[in-house]
């Protein structure tokens, strides 16, 4: 493993020179993996095991848009492509990438059709780590192990067939065989990890929940609507409240910050900017820690996991969502958004 210092703070990590994809390729010459789901993570990880030469399959149920979606990418029905208990079945190792709502529907069936000695999967330690609220509780004699890259599925695919990789955590819950440490890192490194850095099924959880309502999504939202808004409020056009709050973000900014560090950042701007920035950043992180404290007891008590569990479990929870969508897609900021895209130079 290699060590990297972040700090003063010593952690170990497995990046691609220690365990290379030759190496993992070779400890699982002989299993077959079957991707259950190929909704959001099952695509980008069952695409990029399939071209790092591994034996998967796919499994979905039957004539949805998944299963369609499957076959345009070119998993075969019967061959490649199965129903979620035949091809658990013939798996050794599982990936249960199902959703979270519908990990909880299929678990039954995925239960009843795994193999003494098989290893089950996970991407997401929500089933695991609420298995009150979700009734997941793996049989103790299977291996139960984590992978969880830190993007979506479409970015994991995007990366790997630019040759790049996304980074990933990864977890053992349960080692029945002695080798769930290794078939999880031999997975990880095939699905197109850039490197691996361990964590566990709670921690995970936390840590993503966490993201997904705080910086990833819903703070960065929230920041954008209410900046946006105020510039509006102020007599500035929407494309110049747009440009401020969003565009330069995100076509220049960013990106930046990506490849350099914020400190980069901030030593590559105006004086004006950088003395304001600089100044400005400790009362958004004073008042914002509060919501990021409410938040994440809110993720350790389970509350947001109910909360989740409750909507799903709705008949109206789609058609409700697709209205909540809809009322965001039509709101000013993002109709601006969706014009402003139009004009960037590639598109026009």
């Amino acid at each position: 493993m290699a060590q990297l210092n972040f700090g003063g703070t010593t952690e170990e990590v497995v990046t691609r020179e220690e365990y290379p994809l030759a190496k993992a390729q070779d400890f699982l010459s002989n299993k077959t993996i079957a991707v259950l789901g190929y909704g959001v993570q099952g695509p980008g990880q069952a695409l990029n095991l399939k071209d790092n030469g591994f034996n998967v399959i796919v499994g979905q149920r039957k004539g949805g848009g998944s299963w369609n979606k499957a076959i345009e990418d070119g998993w075969v029905e019967g061959e490649t492509l199965f129903e979620l208990a035949a091809a658990t079945q013939q798996a050794d190792v599982v990936m249960y990438l199902l959703s979270d709502a519908g990990q909880i529907s299929a678990w039954p069936e995925v239960k009843a059709n795994l193999n003494a000695g098989d290893t089950l999967y996970f991407s997401h330690g929500f089933a695991v780590t609420y298995h009150q609220q979700t009734g997941i509780v793996p049989p103790k004699d299977v291996d139960v192990v984590l992978v969880a890259p830190k993007g979506s599925g479409r970015s994991l695919r995007t990366f790997f067939k630019q040759g790049k990789g996304l980074n990933s955590s990864y977890a053992i819950f349960q080692d029945v065989t002695g080798h769930a440490k290794q078939t999880a890192t031999a997975l990880g490194i095939g699905v197109g990890s850039g490197y691996l850095f361990e964590t566990d099924f709670k921690k995970e959880v936390y840590s993503d929940l966490t993201g997904e309502r705080g910086i990833l999504m819903g703070a960065i939202a929230g920041l954008f609507e209410a900046q946006y808004n105020v510039l509006r409020k102020h007599g500035h056009s929407p494309s110049e409240a747009f440009n401020e709050t969003v565009e330069e973000l995100t076509q220049s900014l960013m990106p930046l910050v990506a490849d350099n560090g914020m400190d980069w950042m901030f030593a590559n701007t105006s004086t004006t900017a950088q003395r304001g920035a600089l100044d400005w950043r400790h009362k958004f992180r004073e008042a914002n820690t509060p919501i990021f404290e409410d938040l994440y007891a809110s993720v350790a008590s389970g509350e947001e996991a109910r909360v989740v569990i409750e909507a799903n479990q709705k008949p109206d929870y789609r058609e409700k969502l697709n209205q909540e969508l809809e009322a965001l897609r039509n709101s000013e900021l993002w109709q601006t958004g969706q014009q402003v895209r139009k004009l960037r130079p590639e598109n026009v």
